[in-house]
């Protein structure tokens, strides 16, 4: 079950390192900006691909941030 687990495990550990660089308010902001430019990515069909998991990585990352 540990296994299946690892790639959520790791990016949250990469949000966790990301906040602990910057800041709490430029978590926001870059997770805010990471969000934006997965949206762009998303409208065109071939950018989906990566826009997704971008919206996702920068809506985790606000959270992180709002609830640190």
């Amino acid at each position: 079950m540990r296994i299946l687990l690892l790639p959520f495990r790791m990016i949250w550990g990469f949000i966790s390192l990301v906040l602990n660089l910057t800041g709490l308010l430029l978590g926001i902001v870059l997770g805010l900006a990471i969000m934006v430019i997965g949206l762009v990515l998303t409208v065109t069909v071939v950018g989906a691909i990566i826009g997704i998991p971008l919206m996702i990585l920068g809506l985790l990352l606000m959270i992180r941030s709002l609830f640190k």
